[in-house]
């Protein structure tokens, strides 16, 4: 394990910066420096050899050109298992370099900031960082590349224990680490200059692996959790698990699927999720109520299911929740005295995500197919009363009105063909994924009860093709359906909604959901 003699300082960000210098001289390694960490270091009492020193040429351009020298890369690319490599160092009279300490220009930091000129943006590209820590990883047999303040105090460390050296697994982890910023620094910029198309020709990004999970859909199948490195607060990702079993990767997509429900709504609101469908979703004047009432709507799926709320969790949910099997609750927070409560059931799943913005972050679907992938702007369309048409039926009532609005924004989120069956505003019928309409509406029939349909909203995610599902829907109480419209059988289904005097509304915009 070679000690670690010469080290080149070179950072934007100084976080932790002095302290990391003062563990390098006490093992004795000489540093080089440049421009702002060179002042930053000598301020601090810490001998620094200028890099302009070495090169035996002044940084020049602005510091544009400071590092880009053979003094400095022929010191940090020589192969010294090479001889010729050494000699030709002598020759030159380079020393070598054992480490490199370089984070770069903070450009996508510059280009983030509200009306930057492209002067700017331009101005924090780096060359020189990127340079050296791309030198120093393609030897990192010999040199240590340290690209993030949070890796300071590791190096240090092991250095204190290894009497001054890095092991080679260390270098290589360091490399590797440095190659994924060079390569996500050059993206950003990229995607700078390819501008703000919704769709660019080239389609790059990163994400960060936060856990792998025990497996995938099923037990065969391997599965890791990652993250988008953009991802900001109030994103599932960000998530903080209070209690419970590591999440599962179906715990993860009914937990998403339960989110983006819920934030449909401002008032107390509940979603349980099953397979990604709810089976349940109500809103009411407290979130304890609308736990019950959506878990109530359909008990039997409800079974081993994900909820999430967008109020705060109470004693009195949290003493409602123990009653029943589930496998996780996500909600803005919970209180202590639900923690105590929840705490009975150490294995289920509870995360608390404040700040929960279903518009803070402007991200495309992905969706995955052989060979490539399809990407879409994600579908936040969110329709009102003044923005629909009532085609027949007459004006729904006031308490229609809001049902109706309700159980159309559910359906958003159910599997096609979908149908959602409400009242009340919660529902109390979901059909989610059948390949004709009517047999959704049958479906959700049969699982409200027929009986217990009358005076219940219907809401369909696209048009009804034929009048059978309006048929069916009125023969158990149905008053009022709301759907999209623009069927070539719209007069046909009209027709329908007429004879059987049940107001219906189009919304002009259809929520398919594969």
């Amino acid at each position: 394990m070679e000690k670690i003699k010469r080290a080149l300082i070179s950072v934007s960000d100084k976080s932790g910066l002095v302290r990391f210098a003062e563990g390098l001289k006490r093992h004795g390694v000489e540093i080089l420096s440049t421009g702002g960490t060179a002042r930053t270091l000598k301020e601090a009492g810490i001998e620094v050899t200028d890099v302009s020193s070495v090169t035996k040429f002044p940084e020049m351009l602005g510091g544009r050109v400071k590092t880009l020298h053979p003094a400095i890369h022929g010191g940090l690319l020589a192969d010294r298992t090479k001889p010729d490599h050494l000699q030709q160092l002598k020759e030159h009279e380079i020393e070598p370099i054992d480490m490199v300490v370089v984070n770069l220009y903070p450009f996508q930091a510059t280009v983030a900031k509200p009306g930057v000129k492209l002067s700017e943006a331009i101005e924090n590209i780096d060359i020189g960082g990127p340079s050296m820590i791309r030198s120093a990883a393609k030897n990192f047999a010999s040199v240590a590349v340290v690209v993030n303040p949070s890796q300071y105090n590791q190096v240090i460390k092991e250095m204190d224990d290894n009497q001054g050296g890095l092991s080679d697994e260390t270098r290589r982890e360091l490399a590797k680490e440095a190659f994924r910023l060079t390569a996500d620094y050059d993206e950003a910029i990229y995607e700078f200059f390819e501008g703000s198309q919704d769709f660019p020709t080239f389609l790059k990004h990163g994400y960060e692996k936060i856990q792998d999970l025990r497996y995938g859909e099923n037990p065969h199948q391997k599965a890791s959790y990652y993250q988008d490195e953009l991802s900001p607060a109030g994103t599932l990702v960000k998530a903080e698990q209070l209690q419970g079993k590591q999440l599962s990767f179906n715990n993860i997509l009914d937990l998403d699927a339960a989110l983006r429900i819920v934030k449909e709504f401002s008032q107390p609101a509940c979603v349980v999720i099953k397979h990604t469908n709810p089976c349940g979703v109500a809103i009411s004047n407290s979130i304890a109520k609308a736990f019950k009432q959506a878990y109530a709507a359909d008990s039997v799926s409800a079974f081993g299911s994900v909820v999430s709320v967008n109020r705060q969790v109470d004693k009195e949910m949290a003493s409602e929740v123990v009653n029943h099997f589930i496998e996780a609750v996500i909600a803005p927070s919970f209180a202590p005295e639900a923690l105590e409560v929840l705490a009975s059931k150490k294995n289920l799943r509870l995360l608390s995500m404040a700040n929960a913005n279903a518009s803070s972050y402007q991200q495309k679907d992905v969706r995955k197919v052989d060979g490539g992938i399809l990407v879409q702007d994600f579908d936040n369309s969110s329709e009102e009363a003044k923005d629909m048409k009532v085609a027949a039926g007459g004006n729904p009532s006031d308490s229609q009105w809001e049902d109706l609005l309700f159980a159309w924004r559910v359906a958003k989120h159910v599997k096609s063909n979908a149908i959602v069956l409400a009242k009340d505003k919660v529902t109390i019928g979901i059909g989610a994924g059948q390949m004709s309409r009517v047999d959704a509406t049958e479906l959700a029939i049969k699982k409200a009860g027929a009986n217990n349909c009358a005076g219940a909203v219907m809401a369909s995610d696209a048009f009804f093709p034929f009048r059978d599902a309006v048929d069916a829907a009125a023969k158990v109480g149905v008053t009022a359906i709301i759907q999209p419209g623009g069927s070539i059988r719209d007069k046909e289904v009209i027709e329908a909604a007429e004879e059987h005097k049940i107001p219906m509304v189009f919304t002009g915009v259809r929520h398919f959901r594969h």
